[in-house]
This record gives structure tokens, C-alpha cells and sequence, in this order.
């Protein structure tokens, strides 16, 4: 009994957020009938009581301790790492919030379970943070790969987006399934799924068995492959532009800060706890796939006209820089990975709060900006605006002394620590020739001349001061870098 009670305590906030949602859907199954409370005043009430629920969900999170604990017989862990991304994590779901209503009510998204399906993914995310087995990570992620197919085809009337989530759908199809093989294949050579056993079970791991060896590896590289698609990693990023583009922009914001924060955190849960001496092994493979990240990201954005499949393929390149840092598996290695995971969703932060609300006034209507030609001139109508997205801009091609310039430099000394000579040039000569399409856009901004001036519409206040604190973060990073070096120092500590 005394153990049941301290596992709802530690589990608290994920509970509390669990029936706030079941009863935020009961209340929109209501009132959604109704002449004077339903559509879409309901929408907007909703997503207003979600960021009240998720403020509540973290100051409940604040009583729970930072000391590594397990809970439900194994099956959380809960430690300083995953408190702190938890509370980040939360954090990072109200700014989206926050900067997405707007969008909801300009794009008429007048669907109460928009909300409901969001805070169920926030859900998944936050016990992903904590999952401690491979069949918990198989459920979960389920959650969040249903309600990501939902929400990526959630505008009704725009075939692009049921496209976008049929598409995700399929494809999100066969990477569950690698998921759910890779590990029953583990669970049938091991005989254990928890993440604390196989780490018992593989230190200093032995075995002139050629089948339980070959059974283990298919199945590292089956649940390898599986989250990297998750994490739009190539070569599994076939998905990722086109759902990226047909998806609303809000959802596309969406996709492009959570799973990158919740799976590469569960990468380095699986790769420096459970599978820590078959680090050799995995080299290889992330080796690869950063490889081809790098050469289709930076290469592929090179063609694209539309901002989100720009976005998309921009962050291709992005993942090809993370997956560098685990090609070790020791503490700096881990402080580099969070680190520049930290100054790339600050980064994505700000650009999709300036491109959600950036809108083009035609006559009677305004319509979002779509392709990156609509944002010519804007230099000369909006000063202000165009230098924050110049900063962004300039952040993301790692340009000294913005914040990208910084994440970059430790993953690159992550790389030189763990000799990968050859992939640390590479990388270098991929970031020089990515500059050529960050720097083409500013040229654009400031520099090309058309005959007819385009009218921008004002973005809100919300979103300006969303933009302003995050170009202000990526412009002086480095005075604070101390203090999320202690930070993070700490966080990457606790996975060791």
C-alpha cells in the first residue's frame, strides 16, 4: 500500500493532466451543441483552460524530488534529467500555445479536440521522458504516433493535410512495427525489457552464441531505425517535407519541437543505460545516418520554395549535427547532444512564431505566407522584423557569436574528442555550404526590388514578445552560457 501511494505521488502531475483532459472532453462533448457556449468560442475557451492545465501540471511537478527513483515496479524512472525536461517540456507546450490561438481562429480550426489531442500528446511526452522499458516505449509512443496522425490531417478541407497525415500514417505504420519487433526480438534472446535489466545483463557482455548475437543486433538496429524516423533522421526523412508542408503550420510547429526533445533524450536512455558496451556498434549506424543527414538536408533544401519544406529539410541537417555527438557515449558527448538540442528549439521557437502570424493583406483577406518569395522587400516595410528573422537566419548557418555558432563548436569538439576526423570535415563543408541558402534569403530580404510592395499585416503581441526574448537568447547566448553549462552539465551527468 505504502509503495502504491508513492507511486501515484511521483506521478502526479501526469495524472492530474490525464483527468483534466477527460474532463475538458466531456465538457467540449457538452457544450459543443450549444447556441451560446459552442463553436468556436468553445475552441478558444479550451485552448485558454489547456495552458491553465499545463501550468497547474508543472507547479505539481515542482514537489517531486531530484533524486533517481523508480516507480510502478520499474517501469518510470524518475531522476534530475527527466524532472528538468519534463518541466522544459511543459514549458515549451505553453509558449506553443500561446503563439498558436491566433492561428487557430484565423485558419477557422473551430474542432474543441484539436486541444484535447495536443495535451494527450504533451501526456505521451512527458512519461516518454520517464519510460524505463521497452514494451512502455512501444505503448507510448503509439499514443503520441495516433494523435500525431490525427493532427496532421486535422484541416478538413485542405487535401494537402489529409495527404500529410495519410502519408504519416503509413509510413508511421511500418516504423511501429520495427519498434514492436526490434523489441520482442530483444525480449526473446534477453528474456527482459526493462531498460535497468539489459544494462545488468549486457555489462561486460560475453557471448560466443553467433545467435544470440545476431538476434540483439537486428534488434539495436530495428528499434535504431524506428526512432529515427520518429526523428526525421535520413535516410527515413522521406515523410518529413511532405507532412511538414500539408500539415497546418501550428502542427508543423508542433512536429518540429517535441519528438526531436522526447526521442533523442530516449536515444541517449537507451544507448548509455541498457546498450552501453554495444556503443561500438551503434557508432557505425549513427555514423551513417549523420552522414545523410547532413548531404540530404543540406543538399535539399537547396530546391525548395515553400517555407515549411524548407524548414523541414533544415532540420534534416540540424538532426545530422546531433546524431554526431553519439558517437560516444561519455558525459561531454551527452552535454553536447542537450546543448544543442536546447539552442535549436529555441531557434525553431522563433521562426515559427514570426512565420505563424507573418500574414500577406490581399483586399478583403489575409493569407499566410507560404512560399519564401512573399517575405521580398519586407526589409523595407518592417525594419524591426526582418532583423529578428535575419538573427534566426544567421543562427541556423552557425554564423559567430549567435547561439547556432556555439551548438555547433561543441559538437564538433564532441567529434574531435571521439576521432571521427572524416565526418567532422564533412559537417564543416556541409554547414559552409548551407550558408549559401540562409544568406540567399537574407539577400532577398534586404536587397531585391520588386514593382508591387507587399502589405504585412502586424504580428501580435504574444508572438512579438515570444520573437523578442528568443532573438535575444540567440544573440547573447554566450552570456549565459555558464549557467546552462551547469545545467546541462548536470543533466548529462544523471544519465551516466
Amino acid at each position: 500500500m505504502t509503495n502504491f501511494i508513492y507511486d501515484i505521488y511521483v506521478t502526479l502531475p501526469e495524472i492530474y493532466l490525464f483527468l483534466a483532459i477527460c474532463g475538458l472532453l466531456v465538457y467540449g462533448v457538452l457544450n459543443g451543441g450549444s447556441l451560446h457556449l459552442g463553436y468556436p468560442l468553445l475552441t478558444r475557451v479550451i485552448g485558454l483552460v489547456s495552458i491553465q492545465i499545463l501550468i497547474l501540471t508543472s507547479l505539481l511537478g515542482l514537489a517531486i524530488p531530484y533524486v533517481n527513483f523508480f516507480s510502478w515496479n520499474f517501469f518510470l524512472a524518475s531522476s534530475f534529467s527527466s524532472v528538468y525536461l519534463k518541466r522544459f517540456l511543459i514549458f515549451l507546450s505553453i509558449l506553443w500555445i500561446c503563439f498558436t490561438l491566433k492561428y487557430v481562429k484565423k485558419e477557422k480550426i473551430n474542432v474543441f479536440e484539436y486541444w484535447i489531442l495536443s495535451l494527450l500528446t504533451i501526456l505521451a511526452f512527458s512519461l516518454l521522458l520517464q519510460i524505463f522499458d521497452l514494451l512502455g516505449t512501444y505503448l507510448i509512443i503509439e499514443l503520441q504516433s495516433l494523435s500525431f496522425y490525427v493532427l496532421a490531417s486535422f484541416k478538413r478541407s485542405s487535401e494537402f493535410s489529409t495527404e500529410a497525415g495519410l502519408k504519416y500514417f503509413v509510413l508511421g505504420a511500418f516504423s511501429s512495427a520495427f519498434l514492436l519487433f526490434g523489441s520482442s526480438l530483444i525480449y526473446g534472446v534477453t528474456g527482459a525489457t526493462n531498460f535497468s535489466d539489459l544494462n545488468i545483463l549486457f555489462s561486460g557482455f560475453l557471448v560466443e552464441n553467433s545467435i544470440i548475437l545476431f538476434g540483439i543486433f537486428l534488434g539495436l538496429i530495428l528499434l535504431i531505425c524506428a526512432l529515427f524516423f520518429k526523428l526525421s533522421a535520413a535516410p527515413f526523412h522521406m515523410w518529413s517535407p511532405d507532412v511538414y508542408e500539408g500539415s497546418p503550420t501550428n502542427t508543423t510547429a508542433f512536429f518540429s519541437l517535441f519528438p526531436k526533445i522526447v526521442i533523442i533524450t530516449l536515444l541517449v536512455k537507451i544507448f548509455v543505460i541498457s546498450f552501453y558496451d554495444f556503443i561500438n556498434f551503434g557508432k557505425n549506424i549513427f555514423f551513417s545516418c549523420s552522414f545523410f543527414s547532413l548531404l540530404f538536408g543540406t543538399f535539399g533544401a537547396f530546391a525548395q520554395k515553400k517555407w515549411k519544406r524548407f524548414l523541414a529539410y533544415s532540420s534534416i541537417n540540424h538532426i545530422g549535427f546531433i546524431l554526431i555527438g553519439f558517437t560516444s557515449n561519455d558525459s561531454f558527448n551527452i552535454f553536447s547532444i542537450f546543448m544543442y538540442l536546447f539552442i535549436y528549439v529555441i531557434t525553431v521557437v522563433a521562426i515559427f512564431s514570426l512565420i505563424l502570424d507573418l500574414r500577406i493583406h490581399n483586399y478583403h483577406q489575409d493569407n499566410q505566407i507560404r512560399f519564401i518569395r512573399e517575405i521580398l522587400n519586407l526589409g523595407s516595410t518592417n525594419p524591426l522584423l526582418t532583423l529578428s528573422l535575419t538573427l534566426i537566419l544567421f543562427s541556423m548557418a552557425g554564423i559567430p557569436p549567435l547561439s547556432g555558432f556555439f551548438a555547433k563548436v561543441f559538437i564538433i569538439l564532441a567529434g574531435v574528442q571521439n576521432g571521427v576526423y572524416s565526418l567532422i570535415i564533412f559537417s564543416i563543408i556541409m554547414s559552409s555550404v548551407a550558408c549559401f541558402y540562409y544568406i540567399r534569403i537574407i539577400q532577398s530580404i534586404y536587397f531585391l526590388k520588386i514593382d508591387k510592395w507587399p502589405i504585412f499585416t502586424p504580428i501580435t503581441k504574444i508572438n512579438s514578445f515570444i520573437l523578442g526574448i528568443s532573438c535575444f537568447l540567440i544573440s547573447f547566448f554566450f552570456l549565459d552560457i555558464e549557467l546552462f553549462s551547469i545545467l546541462l552539465t548536470r543533466i548529462s551527468i544523471t544519465f551516466l
